[in-house]
C-alpha cells in the first residue's frame, strides 16, 4: 500500500489485559529492556476483579510512556476482539497517522529486540509484521506429552503446506523461511495502513488472524518473522474463549477430532497454491481467464468480475468463497501423520525439480499423481 512513510515513526505498544496481576509485570518490564524503546504503552484493562491496573500504575519506568485505560464491556463486548480493536485503537489515535502500532498479549513476554526488530522490517517497506508465540518453558512442561505430540504434528505439517505454497506462489516480500502464525502476541502495523483497512475487525475471538486476513485483502506486504519470538504462558485457564488457553484445556480432557481449520489435505493444498498463482498472474496481466475459469468450475463472466477488484487479495478471497473447488475439508488430528508423510516427497520434488513445477494452470492430473506418490 502506498502511504507516506515515516524513517522514526512514533511507536505504540498496544495491550489488552484482563485480570493479569500475576504476569503483567513481566510483560511491562521485557518492554522497558528493549533495544530500542517504544515512544508509549496503551494497557487497555478491561472487566478486571484483580489488581492489573494498580500494578501497572505503580510499575515505575516502561521505557516509554505508559496509558492505562481501565473500561466495563458489556457482556456482549467483554471478549478478546473487543478488547483488542479498543486498545489498538488508543495506539492509533496516539500513533498519529504515520505512526507505528506493536500488539503483544498481556501475558506474554516480548524478546529485547522485539521493537527494533518489527520497526526494521516497517521502515524498509513493510505494511505489517507477523512474529511468532512460544509457550513458556516451565508451563510447557506440565502439558501432557500427547498434547505437545500434537502440537508437534500441527507445526510440522503447517510448515510443509506453506513451503509448497512458497515454491508454487513466490511473494517475494514474505520469502521463505518464514511462519504461518497469525497471533495478538506479535503484529506490529503502520498506522497509515491500520486505518485504511478498518482497524480491527469487529469479531468476538480470532481478531489476529481476521485483521492479517483483511491486509492481505488490500495486498499489504506482510512479512512474517522467524526470528521474533513472543513467550507467552501456557495456562489452562484464560481469558477469553477461543484462546490457546481454551484449547489447551480442551485438548488435554480428549483429543480434538480436527486439526486447525487452515489445513488440508496435501493435494488440495497443491492445488490451492497452484490455482492462487494462476489467478495471480492473470490478475497481473489481464489475459484469457477461460482456463482458469474452468479449473475453478465458474463462470468465465464471474472471474472477470471478481478480477476487476484493485487488489489481487481481494480478487482472491472472492475466488475462494465461490469457487467449489477450493472449498476446504477438514483434516483430522489423527491423520496428522499420514499427511506429513504424503506431503514430504511432494515438497522434495518442488526443492529439487528441473523445471518450474506448476506455473500457470501447467499441472496435470498425471503430475499431481506423480507428486503424490
Amino acid at each position: 500500500m502506498n502511504f507516506p512513510r515515516s524513517k522514526n515513526p512514533k511507536t505504540v505498544v498496544a495491550i489488552p489485559a484482563k485480570d493479569e496481576a500475576d504476569l503483567i509485570g513481566a510483560c511491562l518490564c521485557a518492554l522497558a529492556h528493549q533495544s530500542e524503546l517504544a515512544d508509549d504503552i496503551v494497557l487497555l484493562v478491561n472487566n478486571a476483579t484483580d489488581r492489573t491496573a494498580e500494578i501497572a500504575r505503580s510499575f515505575g519506568s516502561t521505557g516509554g510512556r505508559l496509558h492505562v485505560k481501565e473500561v466495563t464491556l458489556s457482556p456482549a463486548q467483554a471478549n478478546a476482539g473487543t478488547a483488542r480493536r479498543l486498545a489498538m485503537e488508543y495506539a492509533a489515535d496516539i500513533a498519529g497517522s504515520q505512526g507505528a502500532i506493536l500488539t503483544t498479549d498481556a501475558d506474554g513476554r516480548v524478546p529485547e529486540d522485539w521493537v527494533a526488530r518489527n520497526l526494521g522490517w516497517l521502515r524498509s517497506g513493510y505494511d505489517a509484521v507477523c512474529g511468532m508465540a512460544a509457550i513458556d518453558p516451565a508451563d510447557e512442561a506440565l502439558i501432557p506429552a500427547h498434547l505437545i505430540d500434537d502440537d508437534l504434528n500441527e507445526t510440522k505439517y503447517k510448515a510443509l503446506l506453506d513451503e509448497i505454497d512458497h515454491w508454487i506462489d513466490p511473494r517475494i516480500w514474505d520469502s521463505w523461511p518464514r511462519h504461518t502464525h497469525r497471533s495478538g502476541a506479535s503484529i506490529a502495523v503502520r498506522s497509515a495502513v491500520y486505518a485504511a483497512v478498518g482497524g480491527v475487525p469487529h469479531v468476538s475471538q480470532s481478531e489476529d488472524r481476521e485483521f492479517i486476513a483483511k491486509l492481505e485483502g488490500r495486498d499489504c506486504k506482510i512479512r512474517h518473522d522467524n526470528g521474533i519470538i513472543v513467550t507467552v504462558s501456557g495456562r489452562r485457564l484464560g481469558r477469553a474463549p477461543g484462546g490457546m488457553a481454551e484449547t489447551i484445556a480442551r485438548r488435554i480432557i480428549q483429543q480434538d477430532k480436527w486439526a486447525d481449520d487452515r489445513l488440508e489435505a496435501p493435494q488440495a493444498a497443491l492445488r490451492r497454491a497452484q490455482l492462487r498463482r494462476a489467478a495471480r498472474d492473470v490478475w497481473t496481466l489481464p489475459s484469457d481467464c477461460r482456463s482458469l475459469a474452468s479449473a475453478l468450475r465458474l463462470p468465465v463472466s464471474q472471474i472477470q468480475a471478481f478480477m476487476l477488484s484493485p487488489w489481487f487479495g481481494a480478487a482472491w478471497a472472492e475466488i475462494e468463497a465461490a469457487s467449489p473447488v477450493l472449498r476446504r475439508k477438514p483434516i483430522a488430528m489423527a491423520s496428522l501423520p499420514h499427511a506429513i508423510r504424503e506431503a514430504a516427497p511432494i515438497l522434495h520434488l518442488l526443492r529439487h525439480s528441473d523445471r518450474p513445477i506448476i506455473s500457470n494452470l501447467e499441472i496435470t492430473h498425471d503430475d499431481m499423481t506423480v507428486l503424490a506418490e
